[in-house]
């Protein structure tokens, strides 16, 4: 296998963004970093891609924000919204420009990221999403290109700059309010769990069952790709039994839309038969019916930070890696209700 950038920043413990600049005699790079990453690249025979270009040395001010395919509901989901909404914000305060970026699949995203890259316009990427085995982020590192994450990256964790909640602090929190209101029998309803997040809170859940002395039993768990997706029937499956959830804690709030939706269609009242705890605290949270009781992410601090840490990058490119935590709360709703088993 052939040696790639993230190999020389990872045996450096710099980022691939900074093995690019050394690589392109970039000036903002410190000669002892400069020594070292050299240094590593003569070990491991390192040969930069032909195609890769030279970084110029003037400022590039506009920002590429990557969204996931739009047939994974972006454009739908008021959390991209929020975040965008706060990226942009810091952007214009900071005289620079945000350019959009997504696709019906990811091949189409990255040939959208590749064309930005190549036109010399783009100073460097916020990706609003973060998953396992991305294409767009292999191809960021080996171009040595800079990005922050908005999420947990899943690889390259001391060199990538990302923005975050604790998600499974937060989902463990979120079905410990289940459990200190009566529940005992806890579902999940969760996205792919290819997304950090999404595993994530599924971890969370499942801490707080264990620390709770409960089973985390796998039926209780669902996968649902979307609104509209195979995992409604698994759910409406769930539902029927007699041992069903009296609780369920979503990882979405659109997901949390289906469950109520399926909980009508079933003649199950919420939060009489099933309550519910959401993710993300959207628009879609106060006009659900009930009105959800959600764990608030804040999407809009979210984009505004990865906007604040990218442009501070583009200005020192010497600056280390951070991850940042943004906090999250419980805002409570009509969605639950305490109950004794």
């Amino acid at each position: 296998m052939s040696v790639t950038i993230k190999d020389i920043a990872k045996l450096v413990g710099v980022s691939p963004a900074t093995v690019s600049r050394v690589c392109n005699n970039h000036p903002s790079i410190s000669k002892e970093t400069r020594e070292r990453v050299q240094k590593a690249i003569q070990e491991l025979g390192y040969e930069p891609p032909v195609s890769q270009e030279s970084l110029p040395a003037q400022s590039v001010n506009t920002i590429g924000v990557v969204l996931p395919p739009s047939a994974q509901d972006a454009y739908e989901n008021t959390f991209y919204l929020k975040a965008i909404r706060g990226i942009s914000q810091i952007c214009n305060q900071r005289r620079a420009n945000t350019c959009i970026v997504t696709g019906q699949d990811y091949e189409e995203v990255l040939q959208s990221v590749q064309t930005l890259h190549q036109s010399g316009r783009i100073a460097g990427f916020i990706i609003l999403y973060s998953r396992k085995n991305d294409i767009i982020i292999d191809y960021l590192c080996e171009h040595g290109l800079l990005y922050v994450i908005v999420g947990k990256p899943s690889d390259l964790t001391g060199q990538t700059i990302c923005v975050d909640n604790d998600n499974l602090l937060a989902s463990r929190e979120a079905t410990d309010y289940l459990y200190a209101l009566g529940h005992r029998r806890i579902g999940f309803i969760g996205g792919k769990t290819e997304y950090m997040h999404a595993s994530d809170r599924q971890a969370g859940y499942q801490l707080s069952l264990l620390l709770h002395n409960l089973s985390a039993s796998s039926d209780y768990c669902i996968e649902m790709e979307g609104v509209c997706s195979n995992g409604n029937r698994a759910l409406m499956e769930l539902l029927r039994r007699p041992d069903r959830p009296t609780a369920f804690v979503v990882s979405d709030d659109m997901l949390a839309l289906a469950l109520e939706r399926i909980c009508a269609h079933m003649n199950l009242s919420i939060p009489n038969d099933v309550s519910i705890i959401a993710f993300n605290n959207s628009l879609y949270a106060e006009l659900a019916s009930p009105q959800l009781t959600a764990v608030d992410i804040n999407a809009y601090a979210l984009g505004r930070e990865a906007a604040n840490q990218i442009l501070n990058h583009v200005e020192n490119p010497n600056l280390a890696a951070t991850r940042t935590i943004v906090p999250h709360c419980i805002v409570e709703r009509s969605s639950c209700k305490q109950i004794c088993e």
